[in-house]
């Protein structure tokens, strides 16, 4: 039997999953996993599609291993798992795919060093994505490898929700808004389709809500505007990312503060967000547990800009029939679903805090206006089901 594995190389991260193609040719998931504390303290984890433990492994006191290294850990193990099954593909998560790149496509010299020029829009991540593709080339030459844009199911927004207020000559050089985690929401435009196809014709919002946050308007399954722009440090405030800022407060820092450009980077990607606000972590199941009054003000004002964001996207779609939550807050934080919710009351949402403290699909009371649901994402599926249609297109 064949296999093929997609994944999502992160800054301190790795997530990954292993799917076998039956004779119908749809992704099968055998297992599923992450490499997490890249840097810190490595540690890989897998568990089976039932979701029981099959490999926990960690490497204490060697922080200094790569992403090359860990990878090769990864297919080492994978390899003994999978048995007798033949890995034909791997399929990447690539943050950015500029203007150039509107759906995935097979990877060469070419298309890397493309991709490479795009690393300044999304230093977090880019690099870390193209990393994986070297490692894979060099543990593995010859196995085709797939590019999976996150900015591919926003190219088709509107004109006007690509646009800076900038000259036209700078838009025309791709400084534009491109939103980002589209893997996502195409996932959850898919799945709300098989769930209620009523609501997903409709005008939707989804709210991807992790250490990463954006939210998404849809009409009918297609991307309409999005809290991200040109780079994925705009929008919603995140883990240790500031979101939107007033770009005076940049030349501010610099030109007041003396603060060289790197500074400002670091600041504004790794040291802001619900972890600079707290000053105590970037990770809301943290803050709701520490009772201090600065972890509190951060959960506000994360939930008071989400909902922010989300009535300016309800303009955008001309109104509002159902608001999807999905990420790791987003599927798991039934607090933060209810503090959003409660300031878009005005927007018709009304919601049934039994069934959401329950995380059920549907936790919006039967005579809501708009709907709201918690759809669990699945971006490693999707790269799969992607890297499978290149698959197809590539002669035998």
């Amino acid at each position: 039997m064949k296999a093929l594995v997609s994944l999502n190389s992160g800054s301190s991260s790795i997530k990954f999953a292993l799917y076998t193609l039956g004779a119908a040719r749809q992704p099968q998931l055998a297992a599923r996993g992450k490499v997490e504390g890249i840097g810190i303290a490595p540690r890989l984890t897998a568990r089976t599609a039932e979701g029981e433990v099959i490999l926990d492994r960690a490497w204490p006191g060697e922080e200094g291993l790569t992403h090359a290294q860990l990878l090769e850990h990864l297919f080492d193990w994978s390899a003994g798992h999978l048995d007798q099954h033949e890995v034909i593909a791997i399929g990447h998560r690539i943050v950015h795919g500029g203007t150039e790149f509107a759906g995935p496509c097979l990877i060469d010299e070419a298309v890397l060093a493309k991709l490479e020029a795009l690393c300044p829009l999304a230093p977090l991540h880019q690099p870390h994505n193209l990393a994986g593709v070297r490692a894979v080339a060099r543990l593995r030459p010859g196995l085709p490898q797939v590019a999976c844009f996150d900015t591919a199911f926003h190219h088709g927004m509107p004109a006007l929700a690509t646009r800076f207020a900038l000259p036209r000559a700078l838009h025309d050089r791709g400084i534009r808004r491109y939103g980002f985690h589209g893997l996502s929401y195409e996932y959850i435009a898919r799945r709300l389709n098989e769930i209620d196809p009523q609501l997903a014709a409709g005008r939707v919002i989804a709210a991807h809500l992790g250490n990463g946050a954006s939210l998404c308007a849809m009409r009918n399954g297609t991307s309409v505007d999005t809290t991200m722009g040109f780079t994925a440090l705009d929008g919603l405030m995140m883990g240790t990312r500031c979101g939107s800022l007033d770009p005076g407060v940049v030349l501010h820092l610099q030109t007041q503060l003396g603060m060289s450009a790197a500074d400002v980077e670091r600041l504004l990607y790794t040291q802001s967000g619900l972890l600079g606000v707290s000053g105590i972590s970037s990770d809301m199941r943290a803050l709701s547990e520490s009772g201090a009054p600065e972890a509190e003000e951060a959960i506000e004002l994360f939930a008071s800009r989400v909902a922010r964001e989300a009535g300016a996207l309800a303009v955008s779609l001309g109104g509002l029939d159902g608001l999807i939550f999905t990420a790791g807050i987003g599927e798991n934080h039934a607090d933060i679903r209810s503090r959003i919710c409660r300031r878009l009351a005005w927007l018709g949402l009304d919601i049934d805090e039994t069934a959401n403290a329950g995380h059920r699909t549907c936790i919006s009371l039967p005579d809501s206006r708009a709907m709201v649901c918690i759809v669990p994402t699945d971006e490693e599926r999707m790269i799969a089901l992607h890297t499978l249609a290149i698959l197809a297109r590539v002669p035998a």
